[in-house]
């Protein structure tokens, strides 16, 4: 801590005495603030308002992921990969494969392409794909020949744009295979 400033217009040095007061100070906001606060909306929770989230978890948020495959797909990927034919998995395939849609090179080469909402990435950090994921994806690439990409998004636009580049590679490859 001897190099450590806060910034800010009024720079100072952080200390053990000024981290021991902000802990204070956030224990004190925890205890006469944010736990009445939730307490008494915990107190005015209905079970109208659990199965009103229910719905909407699963109806709108559904719709709404849907949407944004599609979106990413065709506003976006298809526009820039006009030369490959994008076509949404058998539903089998995206539960048991992970794989939301094939983009398919020529009749019998693909690369999948799993689709993510940014907050997926959020939520796990530097998001990583499960051993099962791996698994999945090493029998797709089996089977067609290509990589599987993880594309994020928010609402219909690509996040991690550098996948892009990797896709375009990944055509290439299986084009002069």
């Amino acid at each position: 801590m001897k190099k450590a400033f806060a910034d800010g217009k009024n720079q100072y040095k952080i200390t053990k005495q000024v981290l021991d007061e902000l802990g204070e100070r956030l224990y004190i906001k925890i205890k006469q603030i944010v736990i009445p606060e939730w307490t008494e909306a915990f107190n005015q929770l209905t079970i109208e308002d659990c199965k009103n989230y229910i719905y909407n978890l699963t109806v709108n948020r559904t719709y709404d992921g849907f949407i944004r495959e599609k979106s990413v797909i065709y506003d976006n990927l298809a526009k820039i990969f006009p030369e490959v034919k994008f076509i949404e998995t058998d539903p089998k395939l995206d539960q048991s494969g992970d794989v939301d849609y094939l983009g398919c090179v020529d009749d019998d080469k693909a690369f999948g392409i799993q689709i993510k909402p940014v907050t997926a990435k959020a939520n796990f950090g530097n998001y990583s794909i499960s051993q099962r994921m791996k698994g999945s994806f090493k029998k797709f690439k089996n089977k067609f020949g290509g990589e599987v990409f993880i594309v994020f998004s928010i609402k219909e636009q690509i996040q991690n744009k550098e996948i892009i580049e990797d896709i375009r590679k990944e055509i290439k490859r299986l084009i002069r295979k």
